[in-house]
């Protein structure tokens, strides 16, 4: 049970990570959840870079724990 939520918190992670880069790249003025962040676009891009890394890192870990 614990790697499945270990698999799901991955996947919302790489979600999130992936959208709110895309979102940034597409429109520098639209921060999303991290427009609370100081830094500007450099800082916030890398903070969805390591959110979608970590994701697909924790939901690839916990999927082959799952099986």
């Amino acid at each position: 049970m614990r790697h499945v939520t270990v698999l799901i918190l991955g996947m919302l992670l790489l979600v999130l990570g992936a959208q709110g880069a895309i979102r940034l790249l597409a429109d520098h003025d639209n921060a999303g959840l991290l427009a609370w962040l100081p830094g500007g676009f450099g800082v916030r891009v890398a903070c969805y870079a390591v959110a979608a890394v970590l994701g697909a890192s924790l939901a690839g870990w916990g999927g082959k724990k799952a099986k």
